[in-house]
This record gives structure tokens, sequence and C-alpha cells, in this order.
């Protein structure tokens, strides 16, 4: 009766075993898949920021342009 027991833990943890290491294949793969997402966003977010900076004027005037501050 003991060795069934036994057994049937052992069936047990196995089976538990053969499911995490599942899950932990599916979670890395998940995880795989958003660090690929992850980086063509971050690479599309600098392209934008990029296109932005380029189509606004700057509100800061160069220092040629700027008019000189009047002598008091």
């Amino acid at each position: 009766m003991h060795n069934e027991s036994t057994e049937h833990r052992i069936a047990e943890l196995e089976s538990r075993l053969a499911f995490q290491e599942t899950t932990i294949e599916d979670l890395n793969a998940a995880i795989t898949k958003h660090e690929l997402e992850l980086a063509k966003m971050r690479e599309q977010l600098k392209i934008m920021v990029e296109k932005i900076k380029a189509s606004q004027p700057s509100m800061i005037a160069s220092q040629a342009e700027e008019t000189p501050p009047p002598h008091y």
C-alpha cells in the first residue's frame, strides 16, 4: 500500500513537472514575441519623434535671429 502511494505521488509530480515545462515554454515564446514587438515599436516611435521634430519649427530663435538686449 505504501508503494502504491509513493508511485501515485511520483506520477502526480511528473505530471505537474510536464505541465510546468509546457507553461515555461509558452511563456518564453510569449516573452520573445513581446520583445520583438517592443523593439519594432521603439523604432517606430523614434522615427515618429524625428518626423515631428523635423516638421515643427523651433520655438527658440537662433543666435543670429535674436535681437540684442537693450542697453541701459
